[in-house]
C-alpha cells in the first residue's frame, strides 16, 4: 500500500527503546527522520541501536533509498518540528510529562501534521487536553517491541480527534507493512496490553505462591497457548476447541467454569521477596547469554514467524468489525 503523499518528513520525539525502534522502522522504509532528545548521549545510543537492528530490517526488506544516513539529530524541539508531516512521541510514560511535551509539539508543529503518541496506557483525550492549537490531530499509536519488526500498532483517537488524522495514520503505518488496529473506544491500556497485563498478574501470583518458577511459566506459554495464539488468538482458539459447534458448545460446556476461582486477577503486592524471585528466575533463564544475543535470536524468530503467519493466515484489515464510536 502507498503511504499518504502528504507524509514525507518524520520527526521522532524521545529516543528510548521504543523511539529507536520507530526510527529504525522509518529509516528502513526510506524516510528521512529527524530525532529530538535533550539527552546529550541520546544520539550515540540511537545510532548504535539502529546499527545493531539494521541486519534484521534488511532481512525483512528495505525500501528504495533506505539508509541509516537519513537520520538527523536536532535537540531543539522547535527546529526538529519545523517541517514535520508526522510526529511520533515516545517520552517516558509519565502523564504530566507527556501532556507537556505534546502541548509543545502542538504549538510548534505544522497544522496538518499527525501527532502520534506511543503511550501504552494513557488515554488520547488526556494527552490532547493541554493542546490549544490543533488537538484534533493528536492520536495514540501504540506499538510493540521490537517496533522495527512487530507489525501491530493500536490507533486510538480522543474526544477532540478528527477521524481524518486516524485514517491518515492508518494508511501510513499500513504502507510500512504494519497491522494498524483502529480502536474506536478509549479504554485504559488499549487492548493488547490489557490482555498481557492479565497474564502478567496471574504469573506473579503463581511465582509468589511457589507453584512454578519463571522458566516453567514461560514454558507453559511458549509450548502451549502461545503457539496457537500466534495464529488464531484466544477467541478462535476456543472456537475450534468446541468441535463442530464451535464457541456455542464451548460456552455451554465450560462457561460455568468462569465462576470458579482459578484466577486472582488483582496484582499481588510486589514485595522484596517476590521481586527477588522474579529477578533471579529471569537471570537464571538468561544464564551467561548477553542481551544483544537474545535480541538477535528473538529478531530472527520473529522474522520467520511472520513469514509463516502470512503463509497460513493472509493479511486482513484489522479495523474491520471493530465497534464504531458510541
Amino acid at each position: 500500500m502507498t503511504a499518504p503523499s502528504s507524509i514525507k518528513q518524520i520527526t521522532i520525539v524521545g529516543t528510548g527503546v521504543i523511539g529507536n525502534g520507530w526510527i529504525t522502522r522509518f529509516l528502513a522504509n526510506g524516510y528521512r527522520v529527524i530525532a529530538s532528545d535533550p539527552d546529550p548521549e541520546a544520539e550515540a545510543r540511537t545510532r548504535d541501536s539502529v546499527k545493531r537492528s539494521w541486519s534484521s530490517v534488511e532481512k525483512m526488506g528495505l525500501a528504495d533509498g533506505a539508509s541509516q544516513d537519513n537520520l538527523i539529530f536536532e535537540p531543539d524541539l522547535q527546529k526538529a518540528l519545523a517541517q514535520a508531516d508526522f510526529i511520533q512521541e515516545n517520552v517516558p510514560e509519565r502523564e504530566e510529562l507527556k501532556r507537556s511535551v505534546i502541548a509543545s509539539i502542538d504549538h510548534y508543529a505544522p497544522q496538518n501534521a499527525v501527532i502520534a503518541s506511543s503511550t501504552s496506557g494513557i488515554l488520547p483525550s488526556t494527552l490532547q487536553a493541554d493542546c490549544v492549537h490543533h488537538p484534533e490531530r493528536v492520536i495514540v499509536a501504540h506499538p510493540f517491541n521490537p517496533v522495527y519488526l512487530m507489525p501491530l500498532v493500536e490507533l486510538v483517537g480522543g474526544e477532540k480527534t478528527d477521524d481524518t488524522f486516524v485514517e491518515n495514520a492508518r494508511q501510513f503505518y499500513e504502507s510500512m507493512n504494519m497491522k494498524p488496529l483502529v480502536v474506536h473506544q478509549e479504554i485504559e491500556g488499549h487492548i493488547a496490553d490489557r490482555l498481557m497485563e492479565a497474564i502478567w498478574r496471574e504469573s506473579l501470583h503463581i511465582v509468589n505462591d511457589g507453584a512454578a518458577t519463571t522458566e516453567e511459566i514461560d514454558a507453559s506459554i511458549v509450548y502451549g497457548p502461545g503457539l496457537r495464539w500466534a495464529l488464531m488468538g484466544p477467541f478462535m482458539t476456543l472456537h475450534m476447541g468446541g468441535g463442530k459447534q464451535g464457541m456455542r458448545h464451548m460456552l455451554e460446556q465450560f462457561g460455568p467454569a468462569l465462576k470458579l476461582p482459578w484466577t486472582k486477577l488483582e496484582a499481588p503486592e510486589l514485595t522484596d521477596e517476590l521481586s527477588e524471585k522474579v529477578v533471579t528466575g529471569c537471570e537464571a533463564q538468561t544464564g551467561d547469554v548477553e542481551m544483544e544475543k537474545l535480541e538477535e535470536r528473538r529478531d530472527a524468530f520473529l522474522i520467520e514467524l511472520q513469514q509463516l503467519l502470512e503463509k497460513y493466515w493472509p493479511s486482513a484489515n484489522l479495523s474491520a468489525g471493530v465497534n464504531e464510536k458510541a
